[in-house]
C-alpha cells in the first residue's frame, strides 16, 4: 500500500511537470518584439576611405659612398687608433691605485696634513686614504695637481664626442662634519 502511494505521487509530479512544459512561458511576446526590431533596424555600412597612393622614394645618392663600406670603416678605425697615441691619452701600462676604482663623487676630502709636502686625507665609505700630488684617483684617469687646506685640484682625461682626449679640471673640497 505504501509503495502504491509513492507511485501515485510520482505519477502526479510527472504529469504536472509535463503540463508545465506545454506553455510558452512568455516567449511569444519576446519573439514578436525581436521580429519587429529586426524589421525596423536599418543596416548602415560606412564607406571605406580610399587608400593613399604610395609614392616610392627615389634614393638620389646612389653613387655616394656606402656608409657600411669596409674602406670607410677602416678610415674611422685608423682615426680612433691615432687618437689613442695622442699625448693626452692615458698610459694603458700604468699601474692603477686603489682610489681609481671609485668615482669622484664617492670620494670625500676629510682633511689635509703636511709631512714633507702637502698630503690630503680622503675617505671612501669607511676607509681613509693618504694621497699626495701626483697620485691618481677617480675612474677618469684623474691626477692630483695641487693640494691646499680646503681642496684637492684634479686633472682628468676623458674622451669627447669625437673621440679626442681632452683634459678636464675638477676638485674635491673639504667636507666638514657636524658635531
Amino acid at each position: 500500500m505504501r509503495l502504491s502511494r509513492i507511485a501515485a505521487c510520482a505519477s502526479i509530479i510527472m504529469l504536472l511537470s509535463s503540463l508545465s512544459a506545454c506553455g510558452d512561458g512568455g516567449m511569444t511576446g519576446v519573439k514578436q518584439w525581436m521580429a519587429q526590431t529586426k524589421a525596423e533596424t536599418r543596416i548602415t555600412v560606412p564607406k571605406l576611405v580610399e587608400p593613399k597612393k604610395f609614392a616610392p622614394y627615389l634614393y638620389a645618392d646612389q653613387d655616394a659612398v656606402d656608409p657600411f663600406n669596409q674602406s670607410k670603416l677602416t678610415v674611422v678605425f685608423q682615426k680612433m687608433q691615432a687618437n689613442t697615441h695622442s699625448k693626452l691619452a692615458p698610459d694603458p701600462n700604468r699601474r692603477h691605485g686603489p682610489l681609481e676604482s671609485f668615482p669622484l663623487d664617492a670620494i670625500t676630502m676629510v682633511g689635509s696634513i703636511n709631512k714633507g709636502g702637502p698630503h690630503a686625507v680622503l675617505q671612501v665609505d669607511k676607509t681613509v686614504y693618504d694621497v699626495k700630488v701626483g697620485d691618481y684617483l677617480g675612474q677618469n684617469d684623474g691626477k692630483i695637481e695641487a693640494i691646499t687646506d680646503s681642496d684637492v685640484k684634479i686633472s682628468e682625461r676623458v674622451q669627447d664626442a669625437s673621440g679626442e682626449w681632452v683634459e678636464r679640471k675638477t676638485s674635491l673640497e673639504l667636507q666638514e662634519t657636524k658635531k
